[in-house]
């Protein structure tokens, strides 16, 4: 692994950690609790950002462009049916290993080719490793920040709480 893509999993892994402590002791029933005007919630946060590191690792080990089953699915935004607070961290956690595991491989030059998207049928993009680290790390803090609101306006704890 080369001293950047080192450097880009640490910041990855500190926005994880955060989000993690975040939803630490949070409820089942807490998990689909709106807090705002926003159909955010906690499960459908953790939810997103399981599906985004699985999708990316898909990218970053399949050389042929091939969209990951589920890519465009619009409820990744919703806690799954049935959802548990455990079963919800232990997929991120899990989702979260094979994306360090993918990078740590990959050179941060290596070009990873995209998947096609509806709003541009045909084009092919390519994205550079570190692009696709620097971008998961972006997702993964804003929506630290969102689950940050969510979980005070739902049980009133703060993050200094959280954390200390």
């Amino acid at each position: 692994m080369t001293p950047e893509t080192e450097g880009l999993l640490t910041a990855l892994r500190e926005a994880r950690r955060l989000l993690l402590i975040t939803v630490r002791d949070v409820t089942d029933a807490q998990l689909t609790e709106r807090s705002t005007v926003s159909e955010l919630t906690l499960g459908g946060i953790m939810n997103h950002l399981t599906r985004g590191e699985r999708v990316w690792t898909h990218i970053l080990t399949d050389t042929t462009g091939r969209t990951p089953d589920g890519m465009w699915d619009m409820n990744q935004y919703r806690t799954p049916e049935g959802a548990t607070a455990a079963g919800l961290r232990t997929a991120y956690e899990e989702a979260a290993r094979a994306t360090d595991e993918a990078a740590a491989k990959a050179d941060p030059d290596t070009e990873a080719r995209l998947p096609e998207t509806p709003w541009e049928p045909g084009a092919v993009h390519h994205w550079p490793v570190r692009r696709i680290l620097l971008h998961l790390l972006q997702e993964t803090a804003q929506h630290t920040g969102h689950a940050d609101i969510i979980r005070e306006s739902v049980d009133g704890a703060n993050s200094t709480e959280r954390r200390g």
